[in-house]
Parts: structure tokens; C-alpha cells; sequence
């Protein structure tokens, strides 16, 4: 007797389910308008900006006041990391060299493992670039 009441309990509480979920559905068109209006104020950022998505500030980037989460572009030092980057690349300079030159430059610092970070992230490790193996005692 009490497993034939469960079994009734169990199917009625199915069926309201069941419609509750066809009621739902005849509302979900009225949800989908409401998220599709565009928002009323958007704010354009301006090209080249980045987001801030860390504290560190980017070499080639400074903070903005006017979009506060967002960095604006220095040219210069971005043109500047830019042939930094080709001259490592080709092999004409070594890291520190181009670290330096990029302080004489610029005028802000930027770290051996940082422009090295930057070049892998970019061009990939320099074995995957060049297509060879690691000549250093330490790699083997």
C-alpha cells in the first residue's frame, strides 16, 4: 500500500515538474529580449589600449586616468621593444644587450627574463625558433 502511494506521490511530483517546466519555457523568449538590449552607456576604448589584468604595468604601456581599467600604449617604447624583439630573433644581440639598450633608449628598465618571457611567449622558445638543440652543458 505504501510503496503504491510513493509511486503516485513520485509521478504527480513529475508532472508538476513537468509543467512547470513547459510554463518556463513560454517565458524564456521574454528573458532572451531583456538581454539582448544593448547596454544605455558603453564606453569605447581607444586603439592600441590593452586591458589591466594584472599589477604589474607592461613594457610599452602606462596606466590611463580617463579608462581606469584599461593601459594606454607608449609608442615609442613599443616601436623600440619591437626592434628589440627582431634583433633577438635574427641572433645580431643577446638578451642583456638588448636589455640595455632598451633602458639607453626608453629610459625604463625591463629585465633579462622578462624580455626573454616576452619573446618566448611571442616567437616561441628559441629551440622551437631556430629548429635546433640547446649546445649549453646544462640543457643536455
Amino acid at each position: 500500500m505504501k510503496n503504491m502511494q510513493q509511486r503516485q506521490e513520485q509521478k504527480e511530483k513529475a508532472q508538476r515538474k513537468a509543467n512547470n517546466l513547459l510554463n518556463n519555457q513560454n517565458e524564456s523568449p521574454k528573458k532572451l529580449e531583456s538581454i539582448e538590449k544593448p547596454p544605455k552607456e558603453m564606453k569605447l576604448v581607444p586603439d592600441g589600449y590593452i586591458r589591466r589584468v594584472t599589477s604589474t604595468i607592461p613594457f610599452g604601456y602606462e596606466i590611463d586616468e580617463n579608462t581606469p581599467n584599461y593601459l594606454k600604449p607608449i609608442e615609442e617604447e613599443l616601436d623600440a621593444l619591437s626592434f628589440a624583439e627582431s634583433m633577438i630573433v635574427n641572433e645580431e644581440c643577446s638578451l642583456q644587450e638588448a636589455c640595455d639598450w632598451l633602458e639607453y633608449k626608453t629610459g625604463r628598465k625591463l629585465s633579462t627574463p622578462g624580455l626573454k618571457k616576452h619573446i618566448d611567449k611571442k616567437y616561441g622558445p628559441r629551440d622551437k625558433r631556430l629548429g635546433e638543440k640547446p649546445s649549453s652543458l646544462l640543457a643536455r
